[in-house]
């Protein structure tokens, strides 16, 4: 039976990554090794972390405007303090959306001078806030542009006055932004990029070498721009896999095409959470994310029968998180359209069983 992947992460990815993924974990390049086993100095992984790099600028529309893009490791979390260490000199602003937003702020208060400019915890985090402040004299402004958890996403960003930082570690390459107005951007693999191991941080260069402070090599951004993101040897099947998914990206269209995709799916989805009495969403309607869509169940005494009739129809990972109950379809890139109309016909048909 198919399966319809709608796993918050680590997600679905596509069909055709996963094959030559799979033929390259035997046998790379007809090299008679794996790509897992060549030597990370080897000109054949050197190219493949060149061309990561290059895609990432080229499909966000960075190429030639100031930016590096580095393939680390930590997942996005350890962005958290690495930010921090390379930005912050006197304070910073945080927004905060949802749970990753809060986890961001908790660990770069290491250094206390962090101030939150408003937050959307008193509602539990089911809408994005807005007409804030930032204060010019901060050394930077850090957002999260969609929250997993509870299907929130921005869909408007500040004109900030000061550098603008932004965790878009679940939707990265979802949508057209103008991303030059971020001064730094990070993104954990799983989710729109390749399997977890690996994590994207796009750095505008003029912002960096302005703190005091001694950093870490490890979490320097600028060491890890002066190596090509090999200080240390890098997750080499994490970034190979990552390529392919950039290059199958940039071959169906790039971002554009993407978003054209996923608006159908956001569509779909939504429409039926909103026609379907048995159904209830849990963002603000204006903040809705087009990556993962939140609803409950309004009749708990249907709930065995709806996920009976998910699992006979091989739909996968819908539970909601325990922050917000109910359910989660996780809708990224690689999540084919059909498999949404698979989850909106059980729902449906759900409804006409009630």
């Amino acid at each position: 039976m198919k399966k319809h992947n709608f796993s918050a992460g680590p997600s679905i990815l596509p069909q055709e990554v996963l094959l030559k993924a799979s033929e390259a974990i035997v046998d790379y390049n007809n090299s008679g090794l794996s790509v897992i086993e060549i030597s990370h100095r080897s000109k054949d992984f050197v190219d493949i972390m060149e061309n990561a790099r290059s895609l990432a600028l080229e499909l966000l529309g960075l190429e030639g405007k100031g930016y590096k893009a580095l393939f680390l490791q930590g997942g996005a979390s350890t962005q958290f303090l690495a930010v921090a260490l390379n930005l912050l000199e006197k304070r910073a602003g945080y927004l905060n959306s949802g749970s990753w937003a809060a986890k961001s702020i908790k660990e770069a208060k290491i250094y206390d001078d962090i101030y939150e400019v408003a937050s959307s915890k008193d509602a539990n985090y089911n809408y994005i806030p807005k007409g804030f402040d930032i204060p010019t004299d901060y050394d930077y402004f850090h957002c999260t542009s969609n929250n997993t958890i509870f299907g929130t996403q921005m869909k408007a960003f500040p004109n900030s006055p000061i550098p603008m930082v932004c965790d878009m570690s679940s939707d990265i390459f979802s949508r057209t932004l103008d991303y030059t107005q971020f001064d730094l951007i990070y993104a954990g693999a799983q989710k729109n990029m390749g399997p977890a191991g690996t994590t994207l941080v796009v750095i505008k260069e003029d912002i960096l070498g302005k703190v005091s402070r001694k950093i870490p090599s490890m979490m320097d951004y600028k060491v890890h721009i002066d190596k090509g993101s090999m200080f240390n040897t890098p997750p080499v099947f994490a970034v190979y896999t990552s390529m392919l998914t950039l290059q199958w990206l940039k071959d169906l269209g790039g971002i554009s095409a993407i978003e054209k995709e996923n608006e159908k799916k956001a569509r779909l989805m939504y429409s039926e959470i909103d026609l379907n009495p048995l159904f209830k969403g849990f963002a603000a309607k204006a903040d809705r994310s087009m990556m993962n869509a939140t609803f409950t169940l309004e009749n708990d005494n249907l709930k065995d029968t709806f996920e009976t009739m998910l699992k006979e129809a091989g739909i996968s990972a819908v539970n909601g998180h325990r922050s917000v109950g109910g359910y989660r379809a996780s809708m990224y890139n690689a999540l084919p359209l059909d498999s949404v109309k698979a989850l909106v016909e059980v729902m449906s048909e759900l409804e006409s069983k009630a």
